[in-house]
């Protein structure tokens, strides 16, 4: 059992809300996972900056003296910004790969949460409330955002096997549920030359998304694969730069709600993460139906 979490914002006047928003409804949700919780905010892009998100377990060690150390590596400026335990590296798009090389070298125990020109991605062994607290997720803005609270049942109770997944850039997901079919499909993506770091089923249904979309399917292409290709009980809730999708396997014994207004579509593993929304009470709501893909794009 787990909660999951979305938010797509059709109205530009609650971007400034966003994170305190999708804050609220996965801390509402707290009890459908003690073991680790995690948000990825989807913010303001620049044609000339790219974001990759990272995180130590010894961040005074990792994180000081990175930015510059990564610059001379790279060959071009890198900015940090710290928070807590994890850091927002900055550098220009086209030297995004170069400087996800480099860092395996030179901060060997950093690991990377996600990378685009869009998402950062904060997650952490702990409750929502403790997480949101800690990277200041409250304070965010943006322009869609997915959150996760977890309850270990494929893998251990690390950071790295916390929710939200990213497999490419700006691409990050959500789950709840359990794959079965999970070590014949991660085979099968190695082979297409797709990296893994953990053994969580959910990285598996990530790093699918990423193939399919990596090969010219859009986001609602790449959803309708999965209802053929992954086997088990899922709901995932999935970002990208531009969009944000839900999907429930045929049989859909996972809870899950939605709700779409004029200024916003929602999603909550229960109604209560959604009652504190503006307007939900004229809101249309709707349990997503088995089988069946919803996405909505900028």
């Amino acid at each position: 059992m787990c909660g999951i979490v979305g938010l797509f914002l059709k109205d530009k006047s609650l971007e400034p809300q966003l994170g305190s928003m999708l804050s609220q409804m996965l801390i509402s949700l707290s009890d459908r996972g003690p073991d680790s919780a995690g948000i990825a905010i989807y913010g303001a892009t620049s044609k000339n900056e790219a974001k990759i998100t990272i995180q130590s377990a010894k961040p005074e060690r990792d994180f000081h003296g990175l930015d510059a150390e990564l610059a001379k590596a790279i060959g071009a400026p890198v900015s940090i910004a710290v928070k807590s335990t994890h850091a927002v590296l900055r550098t220009a798009p086209y030297k995004v790969d170069t400087a996800r090389e480099a860092l395996q070298s030179i901060r060997p125990d950093v690991r990377i949460m996600g990378a685009g020109e869009a998402v950062e991605i904060y997650k952490e062994v702990g409750l929502p409330e403790a997480v949101v607290d800690r990277f200041d997720v409250r304070s965010m803005t943006g322009t869609h955002g997915i959150g996760h609270t977890r309850m270990a049942t494929e893998s251990a109770v690390t950071t790295m096997g916390a929710h939200p997944f990213s497999t490419g850039a700006d691409q990050c997901l959500v789950h709840n549920g359990s794959l079965s079919n999970h070590n014949n499909v991660r085979r099968e993506l190695r082979r297409e030359g797709m990296t893994f770091e953990t053994e969580n089923d959910t990285e598996v249904a990530a790093a699918y998304l990423s193939s399919h979309m990596a090969h010219g399917k859009n986001l609602g292409e790449a959803l309708e694969g999965t209802l053929s290709d992954l086997d088990g009980f899922f709901t995932f809730v999935v970002g990208t730069k531009n969009g944000f999708g839900v999907v429930r396997d045929p049989i859909a014994c996972k809870p899950a709600v939605m709700a779409e207004t004029d200024q916003y579509v929602a999603f909550g593993s229960e109604y209560r993460a959604l009652t504190k929304l503006p307007g939900i009470d004229n809101a249309r709501v709707w349990e997503p139906e088995p089988a069946t893909v919803y996405f909505w794009e900028h």
